[in-house]
């Protein structure tokens, strides 16, 4: 088997890292960036996200430090990735940075996965940013 695919990005958001954190964590103000699904940061708590034509995908919080680092798994049975994302304060901002690693890039729909979202993510926190710019 190969490295496992990882994808990371990180973005400068001039934005307090409260604010950042609760885009991530409140059902609400995710679905307008992202998908919509129950995300709680609480260690333990299963939910899904609604990925459109992807289908709702399991997920399950596995590491919660408030306003610092949400991870979660993704696509568990399908992908069996996680996603982790980092908040660090950055002069009147936050520096965001994504981590979405495990994919399986000896398989088909692993390797596909892997190509497609690291071409989607870029957009996904363009998303973000207008929708904590708007609020």
């Amino acid at each position: 088997m190969t490295e496992p695919g990882n994808i990371e990005l990180s973005r400068y958001l001039p934005h307090a890292s409260a604010r950042v954190w609760a885009a991530l964590t409140d059902p609400v103000i995710h679905a307008k960036w992202w998908a919509a699904g129950d995300v709680r940061a609480s260690v333990g708590h299963r939910f899904t996200l609604d990925m459109g034509p992807w289908g709702q995908q399991p997920c399950e919080v596995v590491a919660v430090e408030p306003e610092r680092l949400f991870a979660c798994t993704f696509a568990a049975g399908v992908l069996n990735t996680t996603i982790t994302w980092r908040l660090v304060p950055e002069g009147e901002g936050t520096r965001l940075t994504l981590e979405h690693k495990g994919f399986d890039l000896d398989a088909p729909m692993g390797k596909s996965a892997y190509e497609g979202m690291g071409r989607g993510w870029p957009g996904v926190i363009e998303r973000l940013q207008g929708v904590l710019a708007s609020a």
